[in-house]
């Protein structure tokens, strides 16, 4: 294809898709999203400097060259990635409902064991060996192009030669993670999620599908977790054929799996002890991180990493070493009953029946589980997330969850008409307060929704708001 760029390449000085960050010298993306019209500022970007204005062939562009393309988000990615290149050599993405952040982090911190300079890329912002850095993520498990292509760039400019990032169904759906090479990618599960933008399943899994289809290098990996007898496991068989009917290599994992085939999985006091199946031998991991989600996580980092060269052999014995991942079953704090407290992210009906599953064989007496659900998203969810919590959990309390510009009482009020038996406790402060009050000795609790967030959406503030904090908090007063 001709350099559509080629006439102006060497004037060139950045891209940008918001019009007030538009420099003189930049090219511009503009789009038309659910929100904002980003052809309605086209003059606006002209008149900062932009000598390029990637849009639709009907938009209407004055004063600078226009590259137009039915799919302009498309056509910008792969521009801004010419722009942006280098990036590291080797690079993974994971796509899927739940375990995106802690299988991307986890196969970070296996090849850091491996000897490799790494980095993960997602929810949590940047890690690297050196720590976390959230700079420029904005919270967005997949961020815009410009910001995901600018930071891959600055990563191998610090000489990091490994990626791991999440892909998330927007992000896929909206071209935000094109342009650069990828070496892997996974697919951990499926299930209700994001259905107020997606509005089906199938749209939801087809926008997830095209990490596979088109993404993903012609001569990569697919790493696919395969349990035939999950809820959804017919769309991880769906990507397991799309991918074989590109011709990709296909590494499945989980109990049906037979790159790396999960034989047995044994609880202990602060982790699990897994038996895998490998190449013909058998290994034995003794996983340090509790529930049968986080094996199903490690299990997919590990394919990453296998698949991207790593060895079998070092790969599974290092799952020995790795560590939780923030606001993934994090235990907070322990009360002075003798309690844990556990911090997750579940905000979708399968994620909290996994999060509750996973702590149940460490509780001997009641598991307690606090959790809300969002504002101006899937309303659908409230009533299945209720169910299952009263179901579960030996004690449910109800309580706020970013509620946005909805009413905090009507979505739980959704909630606890599915929930007989469950408390309501308005503010989450108070309710986490309450959950680590009726704590007892052999008890569990699980503060689920939040997870690594640090802040409360009410209205269009951000609230500071840390459950792991407000939980210490609880625990420190009840011994005063």
């Amino acid at each position: 294809m001709s350099d559509p760029l080629a006439s102006i390449r060497a004037r060139i000085t950045g891209f940008a898709i918001d019009h007030r960050k538009v420099a003189p010298g930049a090219v511009f993306g503009a789009f038309r999203g659910a929100r904002f019209d980003g052809e309605s500022v086209i003059a606006d970007a002209v008149k900062a400097g932009a000598i390029a204005v990637v849009a639709r062939p009907e938009a209407q562009v004055d004063g600078a060259l226009h590259i137009s393309d039915a799919e302009p988000r498309r056509l910008f990615a792969e521009l801004a990635a010419s722009f942006y290149a280098p990036f590291p050599a080797v690079t993974a993405a994971v796509t899927g409902t739940n375990g995106k952040t802690s299988s991307a982090e986890l196969s970070r911190q296996l090849w850091h064991l491996a000897g490799e300079r790494a980095a993960s890329l997602g929810t949590l912002g940047v890690i690297t060996s050196a720590g976390q850095d959230k700079a420029g993520s904005g919270g967005l498990t997949t961020p815009d192009i410009v910001t995901f292509l600018s930071n891959v760039h600055g990563l191998a400019m610090e000489g990091i030669s490994h990626l791991a990032f999440e892909a998330s169904s927007h992000g896929l759906a909206q071209y935000r993670t094109e342009g650069l090479p990828v070496t892997a990618a996974a697919f951990t599960n499926l299930t209700r999620d994001h259905l107020d933008y997606h509005e089906t399943m199938e749209a939801y899994f087809e926008a997830k599908l095209r990490l596979f289809t088109e993404v993903l290098d012609a001569n990569g990996t697919a790493v696919v977790w395969l349990d035939r007898g999950a809820a959804g496991a017919e769309y991880n068989e769906r990507v397991i054929a799309a991918a074989t009917a590109r011709g990709l290599t296909v590494l499945t994992v989980g109990p049906d799996g037979e790159a790396l085939k999960l034989v047995k999985r044994v609880p202990t006091l602060l982790g699990q002890t897994l038996t895998v199946e490998a190449g013909g031998a058998s290994h034995t991991v003794k996983l340090p991180l509790i529930g049968g989600y986080q094996a199903a996580n490690a299990l997919v980092a590990a394919g990453l990493v296998i698949a991207t060269g790593g060895d079998v052999a070092k790969t599974l014995p290092d799952l020995n070493r790795v560590s939780g991942v923030r606001g993934r079953l994090e235990r907070a704090v322990i009360t002075p009953s003798g309690a844990p407290v556990y911090v997750d992210y579940a905000h979708t009906p399968d994620a909290l029946e996994a999060a509750v599953a996973a702590l149940r064989p460490h509780t001997a007496n009641r598991l307690i589980l606090l959790f809300g659900c969002g504002g101006d998203r899937d309303k659908g969810k409230r009533p299945e997330m209720g169910a299952i919590a009263v179901r579960d959990a030996d004690v449910t309390i109800v309580t706020d969850d970013n509620p946005r510009t909805e009413d905090a009482a009507s979505i739980r009020a959704a909630i606890m008409a599915a929930a007989p038996g469950a408390t309501e406790v308005p503010g989450r402060a108070d309710a986490i307060r309450a959950a680590v009050a009726a704590a007892k000795a052999g008890d569990v609790v699980l503060l689920a929704g939040k997870g690594h967030e640090q802040g409360q959406i009410v209205g269009t503030d951000v609230l500071p708001f840390d459950d792991a904090d407000v939980a210490r908090e609880a625990a420190t007063e009840l011994q005063a």
